[in-house]
């Protein structure tokens, strides 16, 4: 697959179809039925057939990585981003970098229920993955950034993150004799600043990159990649489950926010949008690539398995006003549940492990 980058992008409206949670799940309803979703045949042993390529189509990975036009990708640019995202130096305690919290070996995320800030600060929520992050706008779990070069200031600059003040950010970089000059190299005229340090950062972030699953070779006509298990899954996660309402497309997710029914308080969306009922306790759909990998699960990682992620929607979930329209009563049976979890397996790549640079001095 060519994974080179390009500068055609789609940026989803900041409120949008997306945003207005009920008519996004009535679109994403339409598009099903439209691409023959309701007419997957359930799968029998022995059955190694591929359903019809409409249904597939939307879920085929795609040949490039999108980049925005006021940050093109580059080979030096993403170098020098993977330097920076690795460099404990740019957070207020020299201690903690980018990877501490988004490490490679565990999906990209940290494994633990809630992050952990610079100077040891519980956070509030899960450490998302940045698995496939070119294609996420908007980022966090409440969207709060509009792009990824914003989403990469965020956690730097904040006191209960990386605790890493913009003006002492920037003359630590500078002061770093490999960094001012690869800096100036790759952005002539404009040198050492917050926003170059965040967009070699970012551009390093879009090589993030998962690589093929068994699904995706099922897609690509691989008949024999998936057990009989999972493709009964994926009839069930496009249809019964109701799953692909939100996990749609090649990453398994709409970009969208939705009040799942998972008890707590925060209220996601809507404290960045306040005023419209059903963002209230509304948070981003997250990727299913390599979700087998990546637990705990849910923006508070109060879920431990996908075992329990599975029972949540089935029946687990709080009622109230701004609750999505997708989410209701199951009735999943214990080898549907089985059958769900076999498709989520096989969401899963074998990527290469990621070599950790030598930071210059």
């Amino acid at each position: 697959m060519n994974l080179v980058a390009s500068d055609e992008r789609v940026r989803p409206a900041r409120l949008s179809m997306r945003d207005i949670g009920r008519l996004a799940v009535l679109a994403c309803t339409a598009v099903a039925a439209i691409a023959g979703i309701g007419a997957v045949p359930a799968q029998t042993t022995g059955d190694t057939s591929v359903p019809a390529d409409p249904l597939l189509a939307a879920f085929r990975r795609p040949a490039s990585i999108p980049a925005p036009a006021d940050n093109p990708t580059t080979a030096d640019k993403v170098a020098l981003g993977k330097l920076l995202f690795f460099d404990p130096r740019l957070s207020g305690s020299g201690a903690m970098s980018c990877a501490s919290c988004h490490n490679p070996s565990l999906g990209w995320q940290d494994g633990l229920a809630t992050g952990i800030g610079a100077h040891g600060e519980v956070l509030a929520r899960h450490t998302p993955t940045i698995l496939d992050i070119a294609w996420a706008e908007p980022l966090f779990w409440d969207g709060r950034a509009d792009t990824l070069e914003e989403q990469a200031k965020g956690p730097l600059t904040a006191p209960a993150e990386m605790a890493m003040p913009a003006d002492r950010l920037v003359a630590t970089v500078a002061g770093i004799p490999a960094y001012r000059a690869a800096l100036g190299r790759i952005f002539p005229g404009q040198g050492v600043t917050i926003e170059t340090i965040t967009r070699a950062i970012a551009a390093y972030e879009r090589t993030i990159v998962s690589g093929e699953a068994p699904f995706d070779r099922w897609v690509a006509g691989d008949a024999a990649a998936l057990s009989d298990s999972a493709r009964r899954g994926f009839a069930l996660f496009n249809g019964k489950g109701h799953c692909a309402s939100c996990h749609s497309g090649w990453r398994l997710t709409d970009d969208g926010f939705h009040d799942i029914g998972l008890p707590g308080d925060d209220i996601g969306r809507a404290k960045v949008m306040p005023g419209l009922t059903i963002l209230d306790h509304a948070f981003k759909t997250p990727t299913l690539r390599n979700v087998a990998e990546r637990a705990p699960y849910m923006h508070d990682g109060s879920i431990a398995t996908l075992e329990q992620v599975i029972d949540l929607y089935d029946h687990g979930f709080v009622r109230r006003p701004s609750l999505s329209d997708q989410i209701g009563p199951l009735g999943l049976s214990a080898a549907e549940k089985a059958d769900l979890i076999a498709f989520l397996h096989a969401l899963t790549s074998k990527d290469a492990p990621v070599d950790y640079p030598e930071l210059p001095r």
